[in-house]
């Protein structure tokens, strides 16, 4: 396989490995939401599950590492912990609400089953899938992506090609920054970081005789071919939603918007062209997640064989369980733990993507030590009535918009790249004095 084919296999294999559950659910109802406003929202949303991600990517092809390597400037142990919480929060949410969208949308409109039923057929085959890696890499990437894409693509093209109704006025205070945390929601930046490992190990195991010059040009260039796809599909998806604002139920579920989209667009056959799509997109999703959630483990423990197969049940087993309940409710649970943890993957994702000169292990400390102290008022926000933690937000710029760690992390990187130019400058007059 030439450079050019196996990039564009890479680059279809991460853009399946990113878009799943929260990238078909989301976006539709963000326009649904939005009406006219659906362009800012877009702009919002594209920021965080678009140019973030793709930095992550950068910073893979960066680095070359597994993702320890986005926290070590850091520490070690920081590294260590982060990692770890990013790996447990998604194999508890994320990979398990691709079995809960697949369930409502693909098998519970057409047969009788219960959410634990599809659960365990779902992972049963994710498991597969993981143990024999190589194959499933390349099926992601030849086969089930580009399939995913044209199904999405014709959906879209005939739906904002054919509405005519009225849209219904926007509904959100602020448009930009509901498109911009409704994008945490797709966990496109923690993807970011944890599928350019998988890209990683996998140009290895095609191709070791490559250069570390030629795989940082394979990995940013597989990223920004994944990225331009989910831009495109967002951008469709979110004016699909506003186009048809209007002829939904205000109160309509994420889901059944979706279901409904598809019918209006595609007629009767509309359900099930969803039906093919949600499943494929779905699976490769989780597919992706656990394979990556095993090669970090396996990495830990001395590229052990075992270590890998174990954690990908762990994985499965997780999945199983949590993936029964409904799409709401684990949408819902995740708040707080996004909150928390997305702020901090933002910042990492953007140090790293940094010249060394501007992002030194000082700046990295103070950076991310800012932001984990100003995204506390955000996390405890989704954990305790609003209303207790109305001085403290009313103090933090943002924080009403659940931002308040931005303008913080940004003060604090200026003002030790600051300091570090007075020292320096200090250290030099004093050796040339």
């Amino acid at each position: 396989m030439n450079k050019t084919k196996q990039t564009f296999v890479f680059g279809f294999a991460l853009f399946a490995g990113f878009f799943g559950a929260g990238n078909l659910i989301l976006p539709p109802l963000l326009g649904f939401n939005s009406g006219p406003d659906w362009w800012l929202v877009t702009i919002g949303f594209i920021i965080s599950a678009t140019i973030i991600p793709l930095l992550a990517v950068f910073g893979h092809a960066k680095l070359q590492g597994t993702m320890l390597a986005f926290g070590n400037k850091v520490s070690p142990l920081f590294s260590l912990i982060f990692c770890l919480c990013i790996y447990v929060i998604i194999i508890a949410l994320p990979s398990p609400r691709t079995a809960a969208v697949t369930h409502e949308i693909a098998i519970a409109p057409f047969f009788n089953t219960s959410p634990l039923t599809t659960s365990i057929i779902y992972f049963s085959l994710a498991f597969i899938f993981v143990v024999n890696r190589n194959n499933a890499l390349e099926i992601l990437g030849k086969y089930l992506t580009p399939i995913i894409v044209l199904i999405l693509l014709f959906i879209i093209a005939i739906g904002v090609s054919s509405t005519v109704s009225p849209m219904n006025l926007s509904n959100l205070d602020t448009p930009l920054v509901s498109g911009l945390l409704e994008g945490y929601q797709t966990y496109d930046a923690i993807a970011g970081m944890v599928m350019g490992g998988i890209v990683i190990i996998s140009i290895n195991n095609f191709n070791d005789t490559l250069s570390f010059k030629d795989k940082k040009i394979m990995i940013a260039k597989s990223g920004l071919i994944a990225m331009v796809g989910l831009f495109l599909i967002y951008a469709g998806l979110i004016a699909l939603g506003a186009f048809y604002n209007s002829e939904f139920p205000v109160d309509i579920s994420r889901t059944n918007l979706l279901s409904g989209l598809a019918s209006k667009t595609l007629g009767t056959m509309g359900t099930m062209f969803l039906s093919v799509l949600v499943g494929l997109a779905c699976f490769t999703t989780a597919v992706g997640i656990i394979m990556s959630t095993a090669d970090f483990f396996k990495a830990l423990f001395k590229e052990s064989k075992k270590a890998y197969v174990i954690t990908t049940m762990v994985c499965c087993i997780a999945g199983i369980l949590v993936g029964q309940f409904e799409v709401s409710y684990i949408i819902k649970a995740a708040l707080p733990s996004l909150m928390f943890i997305y702020p901090l993957c933002i910042v990492l994702i953007l140090l790293n993507a940094l010249e060394e000169s501007y992002a030194t292990k000082l700046v990295f400390r103070w950076v991310v030590f800012v932001t984990f102290i100003f995204s506390i008022p955000d996390f405890l926000n989704f954990v305790f009535p609003e209303d207790k933690l109305e001085p403290i937000v009313k103090m933090i710029p943002l924080a009403q918009q659940n931002l308040g760690w931005v303008l913080p992390a940004l003060t604090s990187f200026i003002l030790v790249n600051i300091y570090q130019k007075l020292i320096n400058k200090k250290i030099y007059k004093k050796a040339n004095f």
